[in-house]
């Protein structure tokens, strides 16, 4: 199993979240976060905002399944044709074991 952890920007979250869920899969947790990236917030005038509005969207996917996961959170996350700087990023990382706590039971 793997987990695969995105930051994209809020109002790309539903959008990918969609595609998820028309890809088949359905088990997403999504959660707002505050962070910057290579980007180092963004400057308005004189202020600078470093904290910028992001969600992580958490999900856990069999091994072969990865690399169309990861391919469908790209292209509905991202901006335009080619993207652009603040897009997100994906993090993908083996899951060793998994409980299923209502049932007690070890997930395969």
């Amino acid at each position: 199993m793997q987990l695969i952890r995105a930051i994209v920007r809020p109002d790309k979250s539903a959008i990918v979240m969609k595609a998820l869920f028309e890809a088949g899969y359905v088990a997403v947790t999504k959660i707002p976060v505050v962070g910057r990236g290579k980007q180092r917030g963004i400057k308005v005038g004189d202020i600078t905002y470093d904290e910028l509005q992001k969600d992580l969207l958490l999900m856990v996917i069999k091994d072969e399944d990865k690399d169309f996961a990861v391919s469908t959170i790209m292209q509905s996350a991202r901006t335009g044709e080619k993207g652009a700087f603040g897009d997100g990023k994906i993090f993908v990382s083996p899951v060793d074991e998994a409980y299923t706590i209502s049932r007690g039971t070890k997930e395969l």
